[in-house]
């Protein structure tokens, strides 16, 4: 493919941002080459500068999960512009939003509306730390939770791409009270309880990581979590950023059976316009200001385009639960295909898949955390993304980012996806 228009595109953006680009991963700095710019995209494709159409199996990083343009969406989002983009003041839609969130995931009273997944995990440790009177939180390498300097200590995806998990502008003092330990390691994180019992207000966790790639929690990890939080007081918060309203109605809550005591949402529940939020039960969330003394505040929080845009996407989920089964039937379809295809050419791999999240890893061992996902090969990684791109596929960018499906996909999409894989694996 040609890719000139965007070459010249990312030359002027170099004069003007950072790196060309205004979030790290889209530099393209792991796999090399110059970021591909759209222009528009509908459904399940992509359309780039040069005129050139991609199937996207990035979804905007997880929001389009009905595909891209979705007319319920557009729609909610027009109606809502004609009558003004912001207001600083409270609208009927932000009570109907929350209303429907709290009926769909388990466990939680109330929620509160932000701008971002970064603003809601950061409320969400602060609320944490108010409630229990605790300052230490525990965190997972690998787990990305934003970019909020108590989380960049060992985090995924661009941090890990860009090699400075620990970023400089983290201060010690705010590391200290950020406890590290690694996924599916339920002893590590017993050892830290025992040594830090009643310091350690939270955990915070991806239930299903996506910025290591797509790793799914062991058996029994996450109820021994929960356990550990309760015997010790502490309080665990889910980051659903990314899984909230993918996997299910209510989220790996859902899938596993499993209450948090904070979930925290990004992604799909903004419909593809910049939303956060996190949710807890009463007593939790009654300590937020203005009832309680914990301060978090947003002057475009429950922006109205943005409400509104969550609020058509949830609905659609909501009234259409057959949607989670479709696109899991259809990622299931991708990850036999992926497999079959790469031991045809004999090609080092494993697949990690639960939902519509799926990861594939160049090596031979199985990934459960960040160490195992470090063991994959980065130079397979690079032909294998710039092989599919040539053959109009987009993938993540990063071997340390999981692939979102969107239910716009056909099984059409699918099968010309597993030709390119068929031929790329060929290099490999």
């Amino acid at each position: 493919m040609i890719y000139q228009r965007s070459s010249a595109l990312f030359a002027e953006a170099e004069k003007y941002i950072p790196g060309g680009v205004n979030s790290p991963v889209r530099a393209f700095k792991s796999v090399g080459g110059t970021p591909v710019f759209i222009e528009k995209a509908k459904g399940a494709y992509l359309y780039d500068a040069d005129g050139n159409r991609l199937i996207d199996y990035i979804a905007s990083w997880g929001p389009m999960i009905l595909g891209h343009a979705h007319e319920p969406v557009i729609r909610a989002v027009t109606e809502k512009a004609e009558k003004g983009t912001s207001f600083g003041m409270p609208t009927e839609t932000e009570t109907e939003i929350a209303r429907l969130a709290v009926s769909m995931v388990p466990g939680i009273d109330k929620i509160r509306f932000v701008n971002s997944g970064t603003e809601a995990c950061m409320s969400a440790v602060r609320l944490a730390r108010g409630y229990t009177g605790r300052d230490k939180i525990i965190k997972f390498a690998g787990c990305y939770h934003g970019h909020s300097d108590a989380f960049l200590i060992q985090a995924g995806s661009g941090a890990v791409t860009f090699g400075s998990p620990d970023s400089p502008g983290v201060t010690r003092g705010t590391a200290q009270d950020t406890l590290l330990t690694d996924y599916n390691d339920p002893e590590s994180v017993k050892k830290l309880f025992e040594a830090n019992s009643d310091e350690i207000a939270a955990i915070i966790i991806e239930p299903v990581a996506g910025n290591m790639g797509c790793i799914l929690p062991d058996e029994g990890f996450l109820q021994g979590l929960r356990s550990l939080c309760d015997t010790h007081g502490a309080l665990l918060i889910f980051d659903e950023v990314m899984t909230g309203f993918r996997l299910a109605r209510g989220g790996a809550q859902e899938c596993f059976g499993i209450k948090a005591d904070i979930v925290t949402f990004g992604k799909v529940i903004g419909g593809g316009l910049p939303v956060g939020a996190f949710a807890a039960r009463n007593e939790i969330m009654n300590h937020l200001a203005p009832l309680g003394p914990v301060y978090q505040a947003g002057t475009l929080s429950g922006n109205p385009l943005a409400m509104s845009a969550g609020l058509a996407m949830l609905s659609e989920l909501n009234d259409n639960p057959g949607i989670f089964e479709s696109l899991e039937e259809k990622t299931l379809y991708l990850h036999k295909g992926i497999a079959r295809l790469l031991n045809k050419h004999s090609v080092p791999h494993r697949i990690n898949r639960l939902g519509s999240m799926i990861s594939v890893h160049f090596t031979d061992c199985d990934v459960r955390d960040f160490k195992s996902s470090a063991t994959g090969n980065n130079n397979s990684f690079k032909k294998f993304f710039h092989g599919m791109l040539d053959e109009g596929i987009h993938l993540p960018p990063s071997a340390f980012e999981s692939w979102f499906l969107n239910d716009a996909l056909s099984y059409e999409d699918l099968d010309f996806t597993l030709n390119a894989v068929d031929k790329v694996a060929t290099t490999l």
